[in-house]
């Protein structure tokens, strides 16, 4: 995917989440947001994937030990959702450990559980400059 393609996709992925925070407002569930946003994407003719496992692997071994990233855009962007009062260092370094265990370039970290949804949105990058 090149860069322009990334860009292309990020706006629509902040402005599916906008558009998703609109209409819901803050205060329910992860999983309500994350049905939600999913579902904003797919309407927007995106390819999207849902509680995609990453596989954890130590000196070439699989270990039985799957993370899972909450929703997966066009096979290269990742995107983890929050619904928490305040985003903590555990939440980025979840992101940030999905981006490197799965090989990915490009990540988002929302947190619908904000006033304005700007507020909430955090893009991280792996090895890649966008």
């Amino acid at each position: 995917m090149q860069k322009e393609e990334f860009n292309t996709i990020s706006k629509e992925i902040l402005d599916a989440a906008i558009t998703v925070h609109k209409e819901m407002g803050p205060g329910l569930l992860e999983s309500v947001y994350e049905y939600c946003l999913a579902e904003e994407l797919y309407l927007r003719k995106l390819n999207i994937r849902n509680q995609v496992a990453v596989p954890l692997f130590y000196k070439g071994k699989e270990l039985k030990k799957d993370f899972r990233i909450d929703i997966l855009v066009e096979d290269e962007i990742i995107i983890e959702l929050k619904a928490v009062d305040v985003i903590l260092p555990v939440h980025e370094a979840q992101i940030i450990s999905y981006l490197k265990l799965s090989e990915k370039k490009l990540g988002f970290l929302i947190n619908f559980n904000v006033p304005l949804l700007k507020q909430g949105f955090r893009r991280f990058v792996n090895n890649f400059f966008i």
